[in-house]
C-alpha cells in the first residue's frame, strides 16, 4: 500500500530554540498535509545568532541513516535541503539525490551561503564552488540576493535593476535548475517594498511578487518561504500561486510579530499563523514580467 500522503525528506539542522530550519520546516509542511522525514545535519541548543550555543555535528551519522532508508526502499515525493555546514555534507546530499531519485520527484535546494552581501561565518569560496555543484541537481533553487550574487560570481548591490535580476535568474537556470526564485530583491522605486523574482525555464516565463518591507529581521523566514513553496507545489499549485502563498505567509508572520516588544532572534510567531496555510488560496499580487 502506498503512502496516503506525500512525503518529503528535509535535510536541515535542528535548533532547539529559535524558529528556524527543522522547527520551521516540519510544522509548515505538516500543516499543509505533507509528511516530513527529517535528515538532520546537526543539532544545536539554539540557532547560531544566539551566543555560546552548543553544537553537535551529525555529518558522520548521516550515511548510516541514509543506508537504513535505502534498505527500507523508501520513496520520497520531494527532497528539500537547507543549511549545509561543510563540503562533506554537500557531497552527502549529492549522493542522496542520486540514490533516491525517482520519476516526478521535486528536488528543492535552498543554497544557504550568506545575507546582506556577506558569507555566513563558516563559509568560504570553496563552499560557494561546492554549492554550484549541488544546484545542478535541483529542480528549484531559492537563493536570496546575496546568495545569487555569490553563485554567479557577481558583485552584491542593493541598487541592482530589475533587468539585471531577470538576467541573473536565467543565468542561474542555465546552471541546472528548472526554476530559480530569488528573494529579498529591493524595489528601486520604493524603499518600503521588496520583491521575489522567479523564472521557469520550461515555459520561459518570469514572475514577480512584491511585499511591504518592515524594518526587522527574523531568523528562519527563508526556511518558512522555501517550505511553503515546497508544500504548495506538492499540493498542485502553479508557480505564481506558490510564490503568492509563500510571500503572503512570511509577510503575515513578520506582521504578526513586529508589534510585540520581542527579541527577534526567536523568529516569527509561527504558531499564530500556521492555520492560514489551510485557508483557500487567495490570488493577490503576482505579476508576469516581460
Amino acid at each position: 500500500m502506498g503512502n496516503p500522503v506525500k512525503k518529503v525528506v528535509a535535510i536541515h539542522d535542528l535548533s532547539g530554540v529559535g524558529r528556524s530550519s527543522l522547527t520551521v520546516v516540519i510544522p509548515i509542511l505538516s500543516t499543509m498535509g505533507i509528511q516530513v522525514c527529517p535528515l538532520p545535519t546537526a543539532v544545536l541548543s539554539t540557532h547560531s545568532k544566539f551566543s555560546d550555543y552548543h553544537f553537535v555535528d551529525l555529518t558522520e551519522h548521516m550515511p548510516a541513516i541514509i543506508n537504513h532508508w535505502e534498505k527500507l526502499d523508501l520513496k520520497f515525493n520531494a527532497i528539500y535541503s537547507g543549511f549545509l555546514g561543510s563540503d562533506k555534507q554537500i557531497d552527502i546530499v549529492k549522493n542522496f539525490i542520486d540514490k533516491f531519485k525517482i520519476d516526478n520527484q521535486l528536488i528543492v535546494i535552498d543554497p544557504v551561503l550568506g545575507d546582506d552581501g556577506m558569507l555566513y561565518g563558516p563559509f568560504n569560496n570553496h563552499m560557494i564552488d561546492k554549492m554550484k555543484e549541488l544546484i545542478k541537481k535541483a529542480d528549484i533553487i531559492t537563493p536570496n540576493l546575496t546568495e545569487a550574487a555569490f553563485l554567479l560570481d557577481k558583485p552584491f548591490s542593493l541598487e541592482i535593476s530589475q533587468d539585471e535580476i531577470k538576467t541573473w535568474v536565467k543565468n542561474l537556470a542555465d546552471m541546472g535548475p528548472e526554476i530559480v526564485i530569488i528573494t529579498s530583491v529591493p524595489e528601486k522605486l520604493s524603499h518600503k517594498q521588496t520583491s521575489v523574482i522567479a523564472y521557469n525555464k520550461k515555459d520561459d516565463r518570469l514572475w514577480k511578487v512584491t511585499c511591504d518591507y518592515l524594518p526587522a529581521s527574523y531568523p528562519g523566514t527563508g526556511d518558512a518561504f522555501a517550505s511553503v513553496i515546497v508544500g504548495s507545489l506538492l499540493q498542485g499549485d502553479s508557480l505564481p500561486i506558490a510564490l503568492d502563498r509563500a510571500v503572503n505567509f512570511v509577510s503575515m508572520g513578520v506582521r504578526s510579530t513586529f508589534g510585540y516588544n520581542y527579541d527577534t532572534n526567536y523568529g516569527i510567531l509561527l504558531e499564530k499563523i500556521l492555520p492560514n496555510l489551510q485557508a483557500p488560496v487567495q490570488i493577490s499580487s503576482y505579476e508576469l514580467l516581460d
